[in-house]
């Protein structure tokens, strides 16, 4: 085939168009490779057959003619295509003639190569050559960035250094940018000493790269001092230092710098404003989020899909979900990313059937979820507990092979745990075959939060096994967990742990530690460590008020909330919901009930549901039930079944039998399958002698096949947790616990305690008979 166009092109003239044909003969090889060169030009951008022909042609008057230099890069037309396999098919040529070693011709196929994923081809030809320059060196480099190899980045480089050629700015800038995308801060260093070295430490690419290097490796001041001593301050500079601020928390340098480039007239793009947002989300500041939105409109600066997607992630976190929608239906700029940011403001404000709605219109437009869409999605199902959707997403995960990856592993265990289901949650997690700290927190949170305490302790110790490292969630969750059992011992061990580590200076994981000893009934201790805290914050206030709350301490819980606000920290809902507790335990409902108010018209905080339960028991607790559900009935949303628990709890206290079943019913509609609201409704009739409602209670319990689950109590003894339910025998000592137990009943009856059953024994009934025998 080669033979027959190298002869078809000796007898015939080749047509540009339909005017007039070139005469190979009558050109030189200069004057010939420029005639040459718009027609490889339109086989580039018209590849159909007819045209592509024309282009073999053409090769085969450059290979009979000897034109290399001038063409070489331009024979490989196909790079521009992207065809790798017609690339390969020209280079077999190319080695035929022996044109492979030309550097011309070489630098084409490596680029090739390089830009279409096929490193190894690459590598192979540029191993092979007698000679590089520069340009080879950065186009190998290149390659194997777009290919994420560091590894070979940095070998390569370092080849380089031992051959004759010089690295220029565009090779440390390649070389840079792999150091800062891994933090290989120490190599980076040393590179840079070889800019300095150079004379390229004030190049701008070199300098940039720089930048983004001691940014993302934390070192700021050393970035903000290459950042001062740069004579020429472009765009990507103030970008990436602006970035470098906002990435590492310090929020007021951030925004200090980006007064700085506008009063320098600097224009800010769009890649500065989706940089520089980040900081209003996390200050929550809608004022100036507004603001440097009408700034972006009135400057006319490009809505690119970072931008929107920056905009609308601002908007979420400030709760003005209606202008990220807006933003949202601006332009056509929409893609999967812009979904994903749909699907997670929605659920961050708790609206997850939108967020299932734009995960539907996704689909719609033919767009493919990918890993942060489903992660994004999981926690709606979880927050529905709308487990056969979340099934349906565990299927897609599986079908599109997106099960091993740890953000999306940690989504679906703590679906599973939230929807109810923590078998599900537990098997999944075991089965995944990489977990990172993210899983192991996920899964101990959710045991810990889920009625299982104990087995949330086990894994925080399996973690430890496997080499996974602690981390402030961890500590925390494994904290909640001694919390819910009481289990100072296990507490005082991972206390331990944290002065030996990193944690004793970890802020969330200390106030976790407060709440500990609360719980634990240890006061003086959780007051010392709140005491000996280097750093305080929000979290850590409300945490200690509301331990002296839990333990009726009113005066000093109050004490310290005023002292709070003295010192510059802000009360959030949390600190309101510890004082409005305290009150409730000391039984001040008018001080209670002031501090609601003073937190939606002083502060500004809208009450949320947990406050409203707060309020109800504060009057429950007092015996004001008809005021209580007054308050119910003035909640701005649908009262919640912790509302309505609350209620029929007080009831059950206070013998209101009627306003137990009305709490009643509305809890069997809210969560029909808890036997615990069966339970306290048929304690408060019995208490009031209510015989046949009692039996009417029990026949809807056993009509919906709802099981009572058996109460069970623990108790700490010589370090060691012990676990009881009811009539349980399966304990080791079993039969000495119920001889001392037997013997305490008696001394009680000699002190006039007689035991009231549950249902009296003259019943007759044969119904209540068989009831009694039940319980």
């Amino acid at each position: 085939m080669y033979r027959k166009y190298i002869h078809t092109a000796r007898t015939r003239f080749l047509h540009i168009s339909s005017t007039t044909p070139i005469d190979f003969l009558k050109y030189k090889e200069e004057i010939l490779a420029t005639k040459l060169a718009p027609i490889l030009k339109s086989c580039s951008d018209n590849p159909t057959h007819c045209v592509f022909k024309q282009g073999q042609q053409v090769h085969t008057q450059i290979v009979v003619n000897g034109i290399k230099g001038l063409l070489g890069t331009r024979i490989l037309a196909c790079g521009g295509l992207n065809a790798v396999k017609l690339g390969k098919l020209v280079h077999d040529m190319v080695r035929l003639r022996g044109f492979e070693f030309d550097v011309y011709v070489s630098s084409s196929l490596i680029k090739l190569y390089a830009e279409n994923g096929c490193i190894l081809d690459a590598r192979c030809l540029f191993d092979k050559l007698p000679v590089k320059d520069s340009v080879l060196w950065n186009v190998m480099l290149n390659g194997y960035v777009r290919c994420r190899d560091s590894g070979n980045v940095v070998g390569l480089f370092r080849e380089m250094r031992w051959s004759d050629v010089r690295p220029n700015s565009v090779t440390f800038a390649c070389v840079l940018s792999v150091c800062a995308s891994e933090m290989m801060i120490e190599l980076g260093t040393q590179i840079h000493g070889g800019v300095v070295k150079c004379g390229l430490e004030m190049d701008s690419p070199v300098a940039n790269t720089l930048i983004a290097l001691y940014s993302k490796s934390c070192f700021l001041s050393d970035a903000r001092e290459l950042f001062d001593t740069i004579p020429e301050i472009d765009l990507v500079s103030w970008n990436g230092m602006i970035g470098g601020y906002v990435s590492n928390g310090y929020l007021l340098e951030g925004l200090d710098l980006f007064r700085k480039m506008v009063s320098s007239c600097a224009k800010p793009d769009s890649i500065t404003f989706a940089s520089f947002l980040p900081l209003v989300s996390e200050t929550a500041s809608f004022n100036h989020g507004r603001e440097i939105h009408c700034y972006i409109v009135r400057h006319g600066v490009i809505m690119d899909v970072f931008l929107k997607n920056a905009l609308i992630d601002m908007y979420f976190k400030c709760r003005h979900v209606e202008m990220a929608k807006c933003v949202f239906s601006y332009n056509s700029a929409i893609d999967i990313v812009i979904y994903s940011a749909m699907i997670s403001g929605y659920v961050i404000n708790e609206m997850n059937i939108d967020a299932i709605a734009v995960f539907r219109s996704l689909i719609y437009e033919r767009m493919k979820p990918n890993v942060v869409t489903l992660s994004s999605l999981l926690p709606a199902c979880a927050g529905l507990a709308a487990l056969h959707l979340g099934k349906e997403l565990h299927g897609n995960i599986l079908k599109h092979g997106l099960e091993g990856n740890c953000h999306i592993g940690s989504a679906i265990t703590d679906m599973y745990a939230k929807c109810g289901r923590l078998d599900l949650a537990r098997q999944f997690f075991l089965r995944m075959s990489e977990r990172d700290a993210v899983c192991w927190n996920s899964i101990i949170t959710s045991c810990s939060q889920n009625g299982n305490p104990v087995e949330a302790i086990d894994l925080f110790r399996s973690m430890g096994t496997e080499d996974v490292d602690y981390d402030g969630i961890s500590i925390s969750a494994a904290l909640s967990a001694c919390s819910s059992l009481s289990a100072l011992h296990y507490g005082k061990e991972i206390h331990g742990f944290m002065i030996r580590g990193v944690f004793s200076l970890d802020i969330f994981a200390e106030s976790a530690l407060i709440d500990m000893y609360a719980k634990c009934g240890n006061l003086e201790l959780a007051r010392c460590v709140f005491d000996t805290m280097q750093e305080k914050n929000e979290v850590s206030w409300s945490s200690i008020i509301a331990a002296y709350g839990s333990h009726g301490r009113l005066k000093e819980a109050l004490a310290l909330f005023n002292e709070m606000k003295q010192l510059g920290f802000q009360p959030d809902h949390v600190t309101f919901l510890a004082i409005i507790s305290a009150c409730g335990h000391a039984g001040r409902v008018e001080e209670g009930r002031h501090y609601f108010k003073c937190m939606e018209e002083d502060h500004k905080i809208a009450a949320r549901m947990e406050h409203y339960a707060c309020m109800i028991d504060l009057f429950a607790r007092a015996g004001r039930l008809e005021e209580a559900y007054e308050f119910i009935k003035c909640m701005p949303f649908d009262p919640d079944a912790g509302v309505w628990g609350t209620l029929l709890g007080a009831c059950r206290v206070h013998g209101n039998v009627d306003l137990a079943e009305l709490a009643a019913g509305n809890l069997f509609n809210l969560d029909p399958q808890n036997s615990g609201y069966y339970v306290l409704l048929a304690n408060t009739q019995a208490d009031a002698g209510k015989w046949e409602r009692v039996l009417k209670t029990r026949s809807i319990m056993k009509e919906r096949g709802v099981q009572k689950i058996p109460g069970y109590s623990w108790i700490e003894v010589n370090n060691y947790n012990h676990m009881f339910v009811a009539a349980d025998t399966g304990h080791s000592y079993a039969a000495e616990i119920y001889f001392v137990l037997n013997h305490l009943l008696l001394e009680l009856r000699k002190e006039g305690y007689v035991p009231q059953p549950y249902l009296p024994l003259h019943m007759e009934s044969s119904k209540l008979t068989s009831l009694h025998n039940d319980t």
